[in-house]
């Protein structure tokens, strides 16, 4: 008993060899690697950096024939941190586990991997370090997805409130459905005065939520219309005809590149969120066009009938 307590705190090139199996394996380990990123579920973990320290171990086929000191035969250490880059950068994440699992998946489609172990702890929530280890193995990891060729150009649209207003409105989404692409609705902050804080990370939070607000009064109006925060939903309902209202609190926040438009510059940010959804371009009614915009604009009238 007390041997394999140890061994769980052991590190994973140990656990590695404790459970290794009969079939001889290879070992190739990156130590203590520290990694500065924001990361974290905690409000108090947003808009700050934090260390973070990786050790992998992966056990890898031996190779069958000679090494001849070349490069391209052997699993390389890159591999194994530039998956820990790799997904540090293709989103914010909140969890320890999910950035585990998601660096496991990425080491087990190199061809000579066979298992890996993956330790990542958080190394200044505390006096100690704060972590998560898993183990996994090929033929037994969710496999990640190979991408998608059918590449999906949503109908985005920027309604002013104005037009959310307007009695054209359920004529305007008839004639949006009908050109059978998927159809993503923007708005701004309602006209009442949203509070003001003297921090930006407070009032960014506050524009934000003063837009959702407004998403959610847009949605009373139409049924056909639900409100979607996360890449995810948005990706299904894209895929199953479901039209939706964007409420950008979690995708900006969440963004590691986030847009520099600010909350209360509505139409910009929503052209940000159009040009991540590779839109070919945004529809916007009954509003001004902002001086900076990352898709192209199609301006028309709040007091139009016909898109």
């Amino acid at each position: 008993m007390a041997s394999e307590i140890r061994l769980a705190f052991s590190h994973p090139s140990e656990r590695s060899e404790a459970t290794a199996t009969s079939a001889p394996l290879d070992r190739i380990s990156v130590r203590d690697h520290i990694v500065d990123v924001e990361i974290g579920a905690f409000q108090a973990e947003r808009g700050v950096t934090q260390r973070i320290c990786c050790n992998v171990v992966v056990e890898v086929r031996p190779l069958t024939g000679p090494i001849d000191d070349d490069v391209d035969r052997i699993l390389s250490y890159d591999k194994v941190t530039e998956a820990i880059a790799y997904e540090l950068s293709d989103e914010r994440l909140n969890l320890l586990e999910t950035l585990a699992e998601r660096v496991a998946d990425r080491i087990l489609l190199e061809p000579q991997a066979m298992r890996v172990f993956v330790r990542i702890e958080k190394l200044d929530r505390g006096p100690g370090a704060l972590g998560v280890e898993i183990v996994r193995s090929r033929g037994t990891v969710r496999p990640i997805e190979a991408a998608d060729t059918e590449v999906l150009h949503p109908e985005l649209v920027y309604l002013s409130n104005a037009a959310i207003a307007s009695p054209h409105l359920g004529a305007w989404i008839e004639q949006l459905e009908a050109l059978g692409r998927p159809l993503i609705f923007c708005v701004g902050p309602a006209e009442a005065a949203a509070p003001v804080a003297s921090h930006p990370l407070a009032q960014r939070r506050i524009d934000l939520l003063a837009i959702e607000q407004n998403a959610w009064v847009l949605a009373a109006r139409d049924a056909r219309c639900k409100v979607v925060d996360t890449r995810t939903e948005l990706d299904w309902a894209m895929r199953n005809g479901q039209i939706c209202i964007w409420a950008p609190s979690k995708i900006v926040l969440d963004a590691v590149d986030g847009p520099s438009a600010k909350g209360a510059d509505a139409v910009a940010l929503a052209s940000w969120f159009a040009a991540t959804f590779e839109a070919r371009e945004m529809l916007v009614i009954g509003d001004d066009a902002p001086k900076e915009a990352s898709v192209a604009l199609r301006m028309m009238s709040a007091t139009q009938a016909k898109i």
